[in-house]
């Protein structure tokens, strides 16, 4: 096994369905390769997945009509070999195309070896350059593949908000994400977990407009930091934490996380409330569960009680003070964490706002009169966001916006119940957070 043969399994899984993360940790586990060759593998997973549009922009402008269908394993080796020659500095241009002919020998396509060989040298040739299409002309086709996005998403969010948000929404979103955390308020506090972590070289700065919330810097593998294994905080995206702060939850209500896993919310719910109440963590698989309560067993968290249960249709008997309805979404806010979610095609998530619906319908069965519920999703799409909200608001006369602060300018699209987090602005991931109140009592 090598390297590069790692990494083309990889992605080739991740073709066929795979989740990124998964498929990486699988194979690499199981390649013998050393930690520098692991490396490179990781470097050219995910650079090829981050770059995938813009890979096969290349491709097409040097492969001959003839060969304009080719294997789908060929296009991955391609794709390979031009994010080497192109985007990895290190990495001889000779030593990338040879490599690449090697991998398409060795996996029986001996025969298109010479295709491979002839598309790389000649994108060599012509100065390893890519001229994109005029900008003034062709907006979305511009920003599509300059950010390597499909031209779908570019076209979406230019219409959602101006061709100016939709370049800081795609520019920032192409960089490597930020690790925000959640201090264990019930077991430290910044200044000790600061110290702490500076024992292991890792730096850690507060949130000015986010109680509990710190920003790492060089963490490496956090799981292996006696902080992380003591408990003393969780990973979480600092707009995950915001949605729980706005849950205004407080000690000795009773909670309901609909979809929790991988339990982050729910965590960062129990703190806020001291550990004190009842805190109802539900997902819909078994394992997922087994993760919240792990979760929660580091954490030293009591009030968590981890669920099965199918937040669309699933009933319960427990009427709460706060439900979280965080609902599956397109994941449009969280590229940068997850790349292989730019290859999704527009009606791989054409029938979300109805299921979003349904689960919201569903939980606010679960909700006492008075009590407070707040949406929320990871994703950039009005369609997921704010229409689903507005719908539900129009069919129940027994809810009412329950306006909230913010710690940014609300967009012209937005209400003082409603808030759109974008990347550029605060740091976090893409995210939207609704608050609702069901009336009386």
């Amino acid at each position: 096994m090598t390297a590069r043969k790692a990494a083309f399994n990889a992605l080739n899984k991740v073709a066929q369905g795979g989740y990124s993360t998964l498929v990486l940790d699988s194979i690499l586990s199981r390649s013998g390769l050393d930690k520098r060759d692991s490396a490179l593998t990781s470097a050219i997973f995910y650079g090829v997945l981050e770059n995938e549009q813009l890979l096969d922009y290349v491709i097409l402008n040097h492969l001959s009509k003839a060969n304009s269908r080719i294997d789908n394993r060929l296009i991955i080796i391609l794709r390979m070999g031009v994010y080497q020659i192109m985007l990895m500095d290190k990495i001889p241009d000779n030593a990338a195309v040879n490599e690449a002919v090697k991998l398409t020998r060795s996996i029986g396509l001996e025969r298109a070896s010479g295709l491979v060989n002839a598309v790389l040298r000649s994108f060599i040739r012509d100065g390893k350059s890519c001229q994109l299409p005029d900008r003034e002309d062709f907006p979305q086709l511009y920003l599509s593949l300059k950010y390597s996005v499909p031209l779908w998403l570019a076209e979406k969010w230019i219409d959602d908000y101006g061709d100016e948000m939709c370049e800081n929404i795609l520019k920032e979103l192409s960089g490597r994400p930020p690790i925000y955390i959640r201090i264990n308020n019930l077991k430290t506090d910044f200044e000790s977990l600061s110290n702490s972590l500076a024992e292991s070289n890792v730096k850690a700065n507060n949130l000015s407009w986010l109680d509990g919330a710190a920003e790492l810097f060089e963490t490496g593998d956090i799981e292996q930091l006696e902080a992380y294994k003591n408990g003393l905080f969780h990973v979480q995206d600092a707009a995950s934490q915001l949605c729980c702060k706005l849950l205004e939850a407080k000690s000795g209500d009773t909670v309901c996380d609909v979809c929790a896993a991988p339990g982050g919310k729910s965590f960062t719910l129990t703190q806020i409330m001291c550990d004190c109440g009842n805190v109802f963590s539900y997902d819909i698989y078994p394992q997922k569960v087994s993760l919240i309560e792990s979760g929660a067993k580091r954490l030293g968290l009591k009030s968590i009680t981890a669920k099965l249960r199918d937040a669309e249709t699933g009933s319960c008997d427990i009427l709460a003070d706060r439900v979280l309805c965080d609902v599956p979404c397109s994941g449009l806010g969280i590229i940068r964490r997850k790349p292989d979610i730019k290859n999704k095609q527009k009606s791989d998530i054409a029938d979300l706002p109805k299921l979003q619906r349904s689960i919201l319908e569903n939980s606010a069965d679960l909700l006492k009169p008075g009590g407070v519920l707040v949406y929320s999703t990871c994703t950039l799409s009005h369609e997921e966001n704010r229409n689903v909200v507005e719908s539900f608001l129009s069919k129940h006369s027994d809810f009412e916006p329950y306006p909230f602060d913010a710690p940014c300018e609300r967009g012209e699209w937005d209400s003082d119940y409603m808030l759109t987090l974008f990347p550029h602005l605060l740091g976090t991931d893409g995210f939207f957070i609704a608050r609702l109140k069901k009336k009386g009592a």
